[in-house]
């Protein structure tokens, strides 16, 4: 199935809405196109899967929107590694070996796709009712002592989560070339 990519009406956050709503739908697209196996197989020697990419996507945008952005606190911010504190603050995993991505067995193609649906929506909600300009809110993300010189607003958080799917759209391909 061809997904459509935006034509760019509307706002410039309708826009970044619209481009987010894209790339969710190639990552689901393209996952569900895989076989079961092959959503828990890694390809590469970083050592990710697919599912484990589509669970950091689903992370990663809850964590710039709304824990970060918002300033709400969340139950498992980095629920997508195998620690439970910011992965690039150093330390080993909860394995003891290096903090990595991660998804329950249990975990499903479809819990995580439902997921991602959900996700967006909060996201565009957001995009609906606040500026661009704003700036994020201090939080459990962004503690005030760290205010505001170290926090980027609402265009910043769409520019750097667009790239973040745009890159690992890119990498989907190439697992999924190497799958076959």
């Amino acid at each position: 199935m061809a997904i459509e990519e935006p034509l760019g009406d509307g706002t410039t956050a309708q826009h970044f809405s619209d481009y987010l709503a894209y790339y969710r739908a190639e990552v689901i697209e393209k996952l569900s196109r895989l076989p079961e196996r092959e959503l828990r197989r890694s390809r590469l020697p970083s050592g990710w899967t697919p599912i484990e990419l589509l669970s950091h996507l689903v992370h990663m945008e809850q964590r710039w929107f709304v824990w970060g952005f918002l300033g709400e606190d969340l139950a498992a911010p980095w629920g997508d590694w195998n620690v439970d504190r910011d992965p690039w603050a150093g330390g080993a995993g909860a394995d003891g070996g290096e903090a990595r991505w991660q998804v329950p067995a249990t975990t499903s193609l479809t819990d995580l796709t439902d997921a991602l649906t959900a996700v967006g929506e909060q996201t565009t909600e957001i995009l609906d009712g606040h500026s661009l300009s704003e700036l994020a809110q201090p939080g459990p993300r962004w503690p005030e002592d760290a205010w505001p010189g170290s926090v980027g607003d609402l265009r910043w958080i769409c520019f750097h989560v667009l790239q973040e799917y745009a890159r690992h759209v890119g990498h989907l391909d190439i697992a999924i070339e190497l799958s076959g």
